[in-house]
């Protein structure tokens, strides 16, 4: 009998644990993007893309063990938007206020930034409630924006900053594709196929050359490629 119970007890503190397990990368994820606002505010860009990307690997690691434990739950959707609003909203976000504040323009200007964090905020809730996006985007995703972002302070802040104009339009253009009714490919594979998944293999060998030819320099690149990519797949589905 004492063995039934403490097997029972074992049990039940395995299926708790479990129910964490998930919330809790999520919140590493949440974790690494505040750091990453941090960096972005002291420009130093190597340090934001790298806090970033960290965040990227927890933001897809939560949802993976949310499926393998079936630990779904009401609170751990509403944290995975929370997160992301910092690590891939407001850290892009500051990056953008930083380049145009060592750009040389007022204040008041450089808050456009901050435009970012706000689209990406509305990205996210629009997509909570869209039952269209299961397998695809129906606009740019979060992750995808901001890592365009931090590849840009890392690789070409120098350049963006004596040419703030193109920082401000990046801003309006991107700000606009993460609520835009464009649809947009995911990478996730119900199977291995070649035929099934011809779009994300295609975008797959190309981010491998691009990153084999730029190395670090190439993830603003990869995510050119993937708008690109989408845009085209999306007009000639029309």
């Amino acid at each position: 009998m004492a063995r039934l119970q403490f097997g029972l007890i074992v049990k039940i503190k395995n299926k708790m644990i479990k129910k964490h397990i998930p919330n809790f990368i999520t919140c590493l994820n949440l974790f690494a993007g505040s750091m990453a606002v941090y960096y972005a505010f002291q420009a130093n860009y190597p340090a934001v893309l790298l806090l970033v990307i960290v965040a990227a690997v927890f933001d897809f690691f939560d949802g993976f063990a949310a499926r393998l434990l079936k630990a779904y739950s009401p609170m751990g959707k509403e944290m995975d938007s929370l997160a992301d609003v910092i690590s891939f909203g407001l850290a892009p976000g500051a990056v953008a206020f930083s380049m145009l504040q060592e750009s040389g323009l007022p204040l008041w200007l450089s808050f456009a930034g901050f435009l970012i964090p706000v689209f990406s905020a509305l990205r996210l809730a629009k997509f909570n409630i869209d039952e269209r996006q299961t397998s695809s985007f129906i606009g740019m995703p979060t992750p995808a924006n901001a890592i365009f972002w931090v590849g840009l302070g890392y690789s070409f802040s120098e350049l963006l900053i004596v040419n703030n104009w193109l920082i401000l339009i990046f801003i309006v253009v991107l700000s606009g594709l993460l609520v835009a009714e464009i649809p947009m490919f995911s990478l996730k594979f119900k199977s291995y196929g070649w035929k099934a998944n011809q779009l994300q293999y295609i975008f797959l060998l190309v981010c491998i050359g691009l990153l084999a030819v730029f190395q670090l320099d190439a993830f603003a690149p990869i995510i050119s490629w993937y708008i690109s990519l989408s845009l085209i797949v999306a007009i000639f589905k029309k």
